[in-house]
């Protein structure tokens, strides 16, 4: 009987790794391999983007954070050379990232994937580049310094099933002095006119930078605060989003980047438009079957709502079916 040895990436024969990583690359998913992985080595993010810089790999930080945190998926065959590029880095076997991305994908949830709805994962990549402009905000990357406690989106849809409207209210805690704002990334649906999407700050705000990307319908910009904040300070603050021409929408979730203690969704459908079923689901990331569903009630004049309590990193929200 024969046995392939593993090689690194550049065809050295590859050390034995540690069980935790040897687990984690043989059954995945590709977050938890690639966390591992750059835990073992000991790289912080920035540094991981600079060595891959060096092998004119040009990539975000936010996006490798967002890798390794399971919030969304490298894809084939655009990320190949990325991937292939972290192998080198961190010291892999040859493949042994690829495979977890490609259609040969060992991870235990394999049978669970379905399609994402929407999918985001390409039109993402262009709002990555957006959130690029604004590292730094407050002297720290994005959000850094704030965490997030409390959301309530109050959601609007049309008489065709679009939605229209969306009106959220966060509280936010501050992990130490400084932080005066707040960076909101928003993703419409796939052919969607972000070009006509106004913003609107509401109490405890204003809005600054705007960035839009048409190509991904993808957006992002900063609420500033009336005030700096202090260590442990809570803030609360509001604002407004209108479409004017968007599309029909087969879901609304909010991306949960860190842990959150509660997430309330209002949902508002025209009584001439409900959906045939309402479910409120969470995902561990896009692409994967929900790991919580449930049925909701949508009463005969269009509301419906959902909480959410002790969210970790994940996609929380509510799938609609449509006639």
């Amino acid at each position: 009987m024969n046995h392939e040895v593993p090689v690194l990436a550049g065809g050295q024969p590859a050390p034995v790794p540690p069980a935790d990583l040897a687990q984690a690359l043989r059954y995945g998913p590709f977050d938890r391999a690639l966390a591992t992985a750059i835990r073992r080595r000991g790289l912080s993010l920035s540094r991981l983007r600079a060595h891959l810089g060096s092998q004119d790999i040009t990539i975000a930080q936010s996006t490798l954070s967002y890798w390794q945190r399971g919030l969304r998926h490298p894809t084939v065959p655009r990320a190949l050379d990325t991937v292939r590029a972290l192998e080198r880095v961190l010291q892999l076997p040859e493949d042994s990232l690829v495979v977890l991305i490609g259609p040969h994908q060992r991870t235990a949830d394999l049978d669970q994937r379905v399609p994402s709805i929407p999918e985001l994962t390409e039109t993402w990549a262009g709002t990555d580049a957006l959130l690029a402009e604004f590292d730094g905000v407050s002297g720290s990357p994005c959000n850094a310094d704030l965490d997030v406690a409390t959301v309530f989106d109050d959601v609007r849809l049309t008489a065709a099933g679009e939605i229209a409207e969306i009106s959220s209210t966060m509280a936010v805690r501050a992990r130490r002095s400084g932080p005066d704002g707040f960076v909101v990334t928003h993703q419409s649906e796939p052919d969607a006119d972000i070009d006509t999407a106004r913003v609107l700050a509401g109490d405890g705000c204003r809005i600054g930078r705007v960035r839009k990307r048409p190509s991904s319908a993808g957006m992002v910009f900063e609420v500033l605060f009336d005030r700096k904040l202090t260590e442990g300070d809570v803030h609360i603050f509001s604002f407004f989003l209108a479409f004017s021409t968007p599309v029909r929408a087969p879901t609304f979730y909010r991306v949960i980047r860190g842990r959150m203690r509660n997430y309330l969704i209002r949902l508002y459908f025209d009584p001439s438009m409900l959906p045939v079923r309402c479910t409120r689901v969470e995902r561990a990331h896009e692409g994967l079957a929900p790991t919580v569903s449930e049925n909701l009630l949508c009463a005969p004049n269009g509301f419906a709502c959902a909480y959410f309590e002790g969210l970790e990193s994940s996609l929380a929200g509510v799938d609609f079916l449509w006639e």
